[in-house]
């Protein structure tokens, strides 16, 4: 005890004054109504560190506080990014919904004015290759597919099925290049065949004779076997009339837009 007592009495000894300063400046607060030279000086030392100290608690509170904030904020902005992004999921697939019942709606209302029964199908993969066009469909032989059935749209004529399994089968465009359709002019009824050309269809066999303008459109004449008479097959694109021989060049562009084909309907009849 002696040893401590040795050891920190300087320390106790300045802490007492320090406490009897202190009980002698509150009191002189009180009794004194103006401030003397040892107040004063005590003001003038104390005063610019508290004006620090009070300014370093400000701002480490006001940064914490700004750190808060933007925690919040950071919440807040990933919780209506995630909706935002759950919200235009939604509006996408109704868009697409809406979509599709406008393309089945016209198959419906094209498919009630056949007097052949039809079947409706999916196109779930399209030929790649630059030498053949022709899309896959979700229909075969289970449902009543067989090879030379006639496929359409509502906008006209598609192609005509060449390969048929139980579950599947393979449509052959009317642009590609070996498929050949039996059509005429619908105002004139001039006859010739539709024939592919990649993206356009050439008609050809029609005479010299014959009026031919940009814009007429080109319908199945029901000959050949396969396509009923009156479906469309695509407007004249261009016409030209050579100088000798006995057909005119021209080239029709189909009616139905092949690059975005989605659903079918397959006819059900067979060649005749």
């Amino acid at each position: 005890m002696w040893e401590w007592w040795q050891k920190n009495r300087p320390l106790f000894f300045g802490g007492l004054l320090l406490l009897v300063a202190l009980l002698w400046y509150s009191v002189s607060l009180r009794q004194q109504e103006e401030t003397n030279f040892l107040e004063s000086v005590v003001l003038r030392l104390t005063g610019p560190v508290q004006v620090g100290f009070d300014n370093v608690i400000l701002g480490a509170a006001d940064t914490w506080g700004h750190y808060l904030y933007l925690i919040d904020t950071a919440d807040e902005n990933r919780t209506l990014t995630e909706e935002n992004r759950a919200l235009r999921a939604v509006l996408t697939q109704s868009d697409e919904v809406r979509l599709e019942n406008k393309r089945l709606r016209l198959l419906l209302d094209f498919k009630e004015t056949q007097d052949i029964d039809t079947l409706p199908a999916r196109v779930i993969a399209e030929d790649a290759s630059s030498w053949f066009r022709t899309v896959m469909i979700d229909k075969g032989q289970e449902h009543g597919v067989t090879e030379g059935m006639p496929v359409v749209v509502a906008e006209g004529v598609v192609g005509r099925v060449v390969r048929s399994s139980p579950r599947f089968s393979r449509v052959l465009l009317v642009t590609d290049a070996s498929s050949a359709v039996a059509s005429l002019l619908q105002h004139n009824r001039a006859r010739g065949v539709c024939r592919g050309q990649g993206e356009q269809l050439v008609f050809d066999f029609v005479l010299r004779q014959e009026e031919v303008k940009v814009g007429d459109r080109v319908v199945t004449s029901g000959m050949g076997g396969v396509f009923p008479k009156g479906l469309v097959v695509g407007n004249v694109g261009s016409v030209e009339r050579q100088e000798f021989g006995l057909f005119q060049a021209i080239e029709v562009i189909p009616s139905v837009d092949f690059s975005h084909l989605e659903e079918v309907l397959v006819l059900l009849r067979g060649p005749q």
